[in-house]
């Protein structure tokens, strides 16, 4: 007889203790934790014939962007084809099969689409609404992953165990969209249900990153320590986002001091933890902060990472490491793939050809100092960036380093408009935005001068 999990969905198991290591990998991932594979791995251990968690495992993998997990994927998707011979599997697990397929095809925008179709028809399952998620997430998709949510929002009551997940999800893709106010509404409820739900905890972080208010975020951090104690490296950029909140506030050292201590206080060569350290990295830099040595470590991790060509916002962050860190060859390799990459035919195609090749160019040039060129290159993908994934936040540092490569570059009236933009999408100035804008007024009144007629010498008779 088959069995039901914790959201009252059946299963293709018939082992208790098998369900009771399935639902505690589905609240570990729910909560960012680090113990999710280990119960995973407890959960085929007791069920090795489990397709959806075969399936599950192999999404798991390609969302960390790791070229050799490629074919860790394809054999989970082996595995769970095999055991849907023999034990005939549910619709939603089919579903997630399908899904990895999808995606091992090169197309995870149709991953998406197959959970979300299924989603409808089953709300309540906080797994399926969580991998959608993160593959929208990753995709840059901030109005699908807002959809997505929004559809099944009224299945779930605050009794459904994954109550204060799903209010941490609905506020993230809120923030994303721009709707502040009620995102960090829902992220501060969804505490209230799930306390170790990181991601609404971020998400109001993020809030206070996109409204100028880096007190009140460094606050709202601080005063929840355990809030991140428990995540794998999503705990790295908890601290990251505390790292920005102190560098608006004009405190570099506490910044730098986060940096060592905890942001990159495991060397790992995660993408993820490679990115947090880089843009901040970068951050410092343009606001004249030296950083020392600390280039080097995350350009050799980086020379090794940059052939995987698994996720473009992984591919642009290795790519800052290794022009910064002076790894020229690592570079090349590097914007070698991207050119390749962005004659196929595949999602990752689309987006390296739309917004990755081209931003690769513009950090290139901008680090060989031709400014101009640097900022035409990263101007000319502005419009289609978030299609790297990621969020704004994330994103933000490439918004920053066009408008450095502007002003370098004398394109005040550019550089000023592209500040204005980024306020706006913001919802408020932050200490960047305003420094910047001052630098433009200074700009303009000296273009005025040297204009003005009534200065200039004139030929004496």
């Amino acid at each position: 007889m088959r069995l039901s999990d914790q959201f009252g969905y059946d299963l293709t198991l018939t082992d208790k203790d098998a369900v009771s290591a399935w639902n505690a990998t589905v609240n570990a991932f729910l909560a960012h934790g680090k113990t999710t594979p280990q119960h995973l791995e407890t959960c085929l251990g007791l069920a090795p014939d489990f397709a959806l968690a075969h399936a599950t495992r192999g999404l798991f993998c390609l969302l960390l962007a790791r070229k050799e997990l490629n074919a860790t994927a394809r054999e989970c998707l082996e595995v769970a084809r095999g055991s849907a011979m023999h034990t005939p599997l549910t619709e939603r697990e089919t579903a997630v099969v399908d899904a990895l397929d999808s995606w091992l095809k090169g197309f995870p925008s149709r991953s998406a689409d197959i959970l979300d179709a299924m989603l409808v028809r089953v709300p309540e399952d906080a797994l399926m609404m969580k991998l959608v998620h993160a593959i929208r997430f990753v995709m840059g998709d901030a109005a699908g992953m807002r959809q997505s949510i929004e559809r099944v929002f009224s299945a779930y009551g605050d009794t459904h165990p994954a109550y204060g997940y799903l209010l941490g999800c609905r506020a993230f893709s809120l923030e994303e969209t721009g709707d502040y106010r009620q995102a960090e509404a829902l992220g501060r409820k969804g505490l209230e249900f799930s306390r170790d739900d990181a991601w609404g905890l971020h998400a109001v972080a993020h809030v206070h990153d996109m409204t100028g208010r880096s007190e009140e975020g460094a606050g709202w951090l601080e005063n929840h320590p355990d809030g991140w104690a428990h995540c794998n490296n999503f705990g790295y950029h908890v601290w990251w986002h505390l790292a920005l909140m102190y560098l608006d506030q004009n405190n570099p050292d506490k910044a730098l001091a986060l940096y060592d201590a905890e942001i990159r206080k495991d060397k790992t060569d995660d993408y993820r933890d490679i990115s947090n350290a880089a843009s901040l990295l970068v951050r410092l830099e343009l606001e004249g902060i030296p950083v020392g040595t600390r280039w080097d470590e995350l350009a050799l991790l980086s020379d090794k990472r940059a052939e995987d060509g698994c996720n473009v916002f992984a591919d642009l962050h290795y790519l800052m490491a290794l022009l910064n860190g002076g790894r020229r060859m690592g570079a090349d390799r590097l914007l070698a793939g991207l050119r390749m990459r962005a004659q196929s035919e595949t999602d990752i195609g689309h987006v390296t050809a739309e917004a990755g090749l081209p931003t690769g160019l513009g950090l290139e040039q901008y680090r060989k100092g031709n400014y101009a060129s640097a900022f035409t290159l990263l101007a000319s993908a502005r419009n289609n960036l978030h299609i790297i994934g990621g969020s704004h936040a994330q994103r933000d540092v490439f918004e920053r380093i066009t408008i450095d490569a502007a002003l370098r570059a004398g394109f005040s009236p550019e550089a000023e408009n592209l500040l204005k933009s980024r306020t706006r999408k913001r919802g408020a100035l932050d200490r960047f935005a305003e420094q910047r804008l001052e630098i433009c007024d200074k700009m303009h009144r000296a273009q005025r001068v040297m204009e003005d007629k009534k200065l200039r010498a004139t030929d004496s008779v």
